[in-house]
Formats: structure tokens, sequence, C-alpha cells
């Protein structure tokens, strides 16, 4: 069956369902109607380039896409909707065996139309060292971000996606392997777009798999924020850890769901969760719900927690008292926080560039 007939079988997702709990797929569509697969869907605009010096030898952008073995199960709605519009708009960022630049490699992704999808496949080669920033930009009503791929084995990645378009909604779809004895750092920030439903899902399905996913996520006016991750722990040996941070301004919701499974058989895993929230206006909402599916008796440890509140008084009064102006005391707090996570999940390089970018909108945040 092909992934428009596949998408047309289905019934509207249950709101019972995890993934589905806060916003309703009826909201997410480009549409509006979800019997609908919209005709006209066009390709952003993708490069490729570096923060510092011209693209190195061993990482490359190609048209199209190839099968990735071994991902993670995702959802069938999402999933199904989302190869059936990306179609004819599906990229590989492939890298070579052994790669080992040293530099930042900035995938752009820019959407400039009503509607837009695109579909990027990560492949990494063996032993590759490859730390890889997705700006998703522009002014587009609706964009779709379908991302699968896998790390080669023994391969140390970085992979951060940005989200910083004008308005609209993004709609982003990860489906991600981690090969055996690899390392992933997945970092999430986010403080574009008035919608974003994020379901992003990772499987460790060969044993010395280690993944550490971060969030930045900055929510102003009247933004709406829903992340959904789930960690699938199905290999021996294997390791993960959750930080989630959310700084939830002006009448802004944030919700952040995540799901640790450890699969019976996965001898040694190790994980947890935890999601962080500060509340900077009194009409800001956060949610947070970490869930646990433990199948395996012998595990390392598996843990989750949560913690939301607003901006500490004391340390705004500590600052104040250095000659620091309440907004400039507030602002500073916000940075933080968000860095405390932003911080992990790359070089210097990438995150100096980060922190460049988000200047304004960590400014704009904490007024």
């Amino acid at each position: 069956m092909d992934s428009s007939s596949e998408y047309l079988s289905l019934e509207e997702p249950n709101r019972a369902v995890h993934l589905w709990r806060y916003t309703p797929w009826k909201r997410v569509h480009p549409t509006g109607n979800i019997r609908d697969i919209p005709d006209e869907v066009s390709a952003p605009k993708l490069s490729l380039s570096c923060i510092e010096g011209e693209i190195p030898d061993g990482v490359r952008l190609i048209h199209g896409s190839g099968k990735v073995e071994g991902l993670p199960e995702t959802d069938a709605t999402t999933s199904s909707f989302m190869r059936a519009i990306t179609e004819e708009s599906s990229w590989t960022v492939e890298v070579d065996p052994g790669f080992n630049a040293g530099k930042t490699v900035v995938l752009e992704i820019d959407a400039g139309s009503s509607i837009s999808a695109v579909h990027v496949c990560l492949k990494i080669g063996r032993h590759a060292n490859l730390e890889l920033v997705t700006l998703v930009k522009g002014d587009c009503e609706w964009m779709g971000l379908l991302r699968t791929g896998t790390s080669g084995e023994g391969s140390n990645t970085s992979d951060v996606v940005v989200n910083l378009m004008d308005g609209g909604t993004l709609l982003r779809v990860d489906a991600i392997h981690i090969d055996r004895d690899s390392q992933v750092t997945a970092g999430t920030i986010s403080s574009g777009s008035e919608m974003t439903k994020s379901d992003l899902r990772y499987r460790m399905g060969e044993p010395g798999g280690n993944l550490n996913v971060l969030g930045s996520i900055l929510s102003a006016n009247e933004m709406s924020l829903d992340h959904h991750i789930e960690i699938h722990h199905d290999a021996p040996e294997t390791y993960s850890r959750l930080d989630w941070h959310s700084a939830c301004g002006g009448n802004s919701k944030t919700v952040g769901t995540g799901m640790l499974r450890v699969a019976e058989g996965s001898r040694g895993a190790d994980a947890a969760q935890l999601f962080q929230n500060l509340l900077i206006s009194e009409s800001a909402q956060a949610d947070s719900i970490p869930e646990l599916e433990v199948s395996e008796n012998e595990v390392v440890g598996c843990g989750h927690g949560t913690a939301s509140g607003p901006v500490d008084e004391d340390q705004l009064f500590y600052l104040g008292t250095r000659g620091l102006s309440s907004e400039q005391a507030k602002s500073m707090l916000i940075a933080a926080f968000l860095n405390s996570t932003l911080t992990e999940m790359g070089s210097q390089e990438m995150h100096d560039w980060l922190v460049e970018m988000l200047s304004d909108d960590l400014v704009s945040l904490g007024t």
C-alpha cells in the first residue's frame, strides 16, 4: 500500500493516545480537513554549508533518500501523511566512514510558500564524527519536516535542529536509529512558529548505543509548542538521558511528553528523563508528562522527573543588588536556564553561533 492510501485508510487519532493528548491532529493538519492530502505542496530550498570555512570532503547533500534499517516504530498517521507529501521532496545528508572535519556543518531549510514539506535522511558512516545543525526558517503557513536516519557503528554525532520560522505551524517527525557503540547528542531548539508539533523517536537496536536528548524551548506571546519524545532501549548495555528545558512567557503554552521503553533482553540499560519548565508570566502554561515502560529486570537504573516554577525572586533580588535592572536580571536568569541544555549540544563554535542567533529572542522573552 502506498503512503497516500495508507493515510486515507486510517481513522482520526484517538485523543487518549499519549501523542495526541494535548494537540489533536485536526489542529496540526495543514488544511484542518484530515481527509485531505494537499496537492500543492512545495519543496523548500536546502543548502549545506559550514559556520566557518568551506564544506569539507566527506559530507554531501544528495537528492533522494534510501531505505534505512532499524528505525523505531512511528505514529501511523503522521508517518504516512508526511511520506505522502514528501515523495517529490527528499534529500540525504551522507557522511563518509571515518569523517572528522572538526567543523560545524549547517543544513539550512528555507520554506517560503504557504505549504512546504521535506524528507531529510541522515546516513552517517562508521566511526565518523559529525556536528550538524539543521536550521529551519521561512515565513510559510505550514512546514512539514520528516527526518529519518541512522548513526554508523562507533560514530559520534551531534544532531541539532533549530526552529527559527517567522510564524505558522511546524510538524516535525523524527525516526532515528542509534547503531552499535555509537554516541548521539540530539538537540532541539525552538523559538519560532506559532504552533509546533514534534514527534521525536529514537531506537537503540544494537549494544553500546549512547543517546543524549536535549531541549531548549522558548515560547512567548500566543505560541503553542508540543514535543513528544520516545526513546527505545532494544539492546543490552544501552544508555540514554533526556533533559528538556522550556521557558514560557506571555500567553504561550508548552507541552513535553516523554516515553522511555526498555524492552525485555535489554540488560544493563541505563535511562532517565527530566523535564523542567520556567514560567515567566502568570498566564503561561507548561505541561510535562514523563513515562516509563520497563520490561527488563536487570537494568542499571530507570528514572524520570518534572519540575515547574517561576523565576526565583531571591535570585532577581541578588542580581538587582549588583546593579542590574529587573529586565536585565530576568533575561540573565532565563538565558542561564536555557543555556544549561544548550551548552551540551555541541562544540564551543556551535554554542557561540546558536547563542548569537537566539539573543534577540532571549531578550524579548525576558521583557
